[in-house]
């Protein structure tokens, strides 16, 4: 049996998301759509990277995946930001740059990627659509990192548009403070029964469905797992106000009201509901596990060159979607706050990734990879959507001296028909689909019935708070 070749001095090890997402089969990537308010200089962009982007270790590095037995680590590289940066002519007259952004973005996707570099690249697009004046469409590996960390990057590398030498701040949660020593004991206590009642029975829920058959023949699942991909990548964007005219009357959160919406779709859409009306469809929703980090901890990673935790450090959990037919609108956004509580306080997206790294561990490099990919096949072969989202910022801010518009974000590479990834941006909401086009083949009107059913919600919680203020 051959020894592994040591590490040398700035070879990091590849983290077991980071080997899932570069398999053969489930090669993953990030695209990221960023629109900005006026037009794009190129150079602006060039000399930005340089002194920040540049500067991270994961994007100054080689992926080496570990062929032959080897194990897959980074291998520091020099770059060149003028490599990665494309800027392609594009003819002014175009009829409808709406749709020329999403088959440019779509084909992009699919194109071959240089190995040889770090595995990512940017896209400069001056051109101006119903959202914005120009745009920059990024690539990047998932193995560089989950969309949380490339949210704190881009947050890390932006600055604040009111005050151009001030880093951007994300909203911090909420703490409560402890007014009673006895009850705040009480409550931790009880908090703890919760967590491990709530984490036995979704972690024995977890594992059956690992273990039961593939989600039931729907629409969505007419193709075989293996050949479902998604091929056509758009988004839409829409007032975040009017989801917190749902949150605040509900009392509930963003994401509440958002799951909410996307399984009230099927309300709105008759032929897709009949279908659904009796199955069991499950939905694998993907959990950051990071400690908030500091936009100013990034900053300072990336200007003294230093290392940090990075990477994909992301959960999943599998939910069950409710497609029914009700009378009450409201009913969806319940249901998914009590299963999205229940998740929540439980520790099923710790197992999760737990469960992906001691399956490397445990059949070593060489056996771990065919493990890693027949697990991933049966996690996603049990799901019929992938939902995901990333809050992005509550205030104007810049890239490289290029005020932002919005921000959408999508994945590709998952073996699913359809991906929601949830963008939120000032006072905007990025809807993102990833969809099969051989499955759906009309993303646009699946988006029309969401947002539809957003402002069916929206009507009913305007009269519930009329009602309420009239009693």
């Amino acid at each position: 049996m051959a020894m592994e070749k040591p590490m040398i001095s700035g070879e990091v090890p590849v983290s077991p998301f980071s080997r899932l997402f570069s398999m053969p089969g489930l090669d993953c990537f990030n695209i990221v759509t960023i629109g900005f308010k006026h037009e794009a200089n190129p150079s602006a962009f060039v000399e930005g990277l340089k002194n920040t982007l540049l500067n991270h270790p994961r994007f100054s590095s080689i992926l080496e995946t570990g062929v032959g037995g080897k194990k897959a680590k980074w291998i520091p590289t020099k770059v060149k930001a003028e490599d990665h940066v494309v800027v392609p002519d594009i003819d002014p007259t175009i009829q409808n740059p709406d749709q020329f952004l999403e088959d440019y973005t779509s084909n992009m996707v699919f194109s071959p990627i240089d190995m040889s570099k770090p595995l990512w690249e940017m896209h400069i697009l001056n051109m101006k659509t119903s959202d914005a004046e120009s745009f920059l469409v990024a690539r990047f590996h998932h193995s560089l990192g989950d969309g949380m960390s490339l949210m704190s990057l881009l947050l890390a590398c932006s600055r604040k548009a009111s005050d151009p030498e001030s880093l951007p701040t994300l909203v911090a949660p909420k703490k409560s403070k402890v007014t009673n020593v006895l009850w705040s004991l009480v409550a931790r206590v009880w908090f703890i029964i919760r967590l491990m009642c709530n984490t036995f029975v979704e972690v024995f829920n977890f594992l059956l469905i690992l273990c039961s058959v593939r989600d039931a023949a729907t629409p969505l699942m007419e193709k075989p797992i293996a050949t479902l991909s998604p091929n056509k990548f758009i988004h839409r964007v829409i007032s975040l106000d009017d989801v917190k005219i749902v949150k605040n009357a509900m009392n509930m959160t963003v994401n509440d009201v958002i799951l909410g919406m996307v399984q009230a779709d099927s309300e709105t859409n008759s032929k897709l509901k009949r279908s659904l009306e009796n199955v069991s469809l499950r939905a694998a929703v993907f959990f950051n596990l990071r400690s908030n980090k500091k936009i100013e901890d990034l900053a300072k990673m990336m200007a003294k060159l230093s290392t940090s935790r990075w990477g994909n450090s992301i959960g999943y959990v599998m939910i069950p979607l409710w497609m029914r037919s009700e009378n009450d609108i409201f009913e969806y956004i319940r249901r998914a706050k009590t299963i999205m509580d229940r998740k929540k306080l439980s520790l099923e997206p710790l197992f999760s990734y737990v469960l992906l790294k001691l399956t490397v561990e445990i059949f070593g490099s060489k056996g771990g990879k065919q493990a890693l990919r027949n697990l991933a096949m049966r996690i996603f072969g049990r799901s019929t959507i992938i939902l995901s989202n990333v809050a992005g910022p509550s205030e104007e801010i810049s890239l490289f001296d290029h005020q932002i518009s919005y921000v959408a974000a999508s994945v590709s590479g998952f073996p699913q028909a359809l991906i929601v990834h949830i963008t939120s941006y000032v006072n905007k909401v990025i809807i993102n689909l990833g969809v099969d086009l051989d499955v759906i083949p009309d993303p646009h009107h699946l988006c029309d019935h969401m947002v539809e059913a957003l402002q069916m919600m929206k009507s009913a919680a305007e009269e519930k708070c009329s009602a309420d203020l009239n009693v």
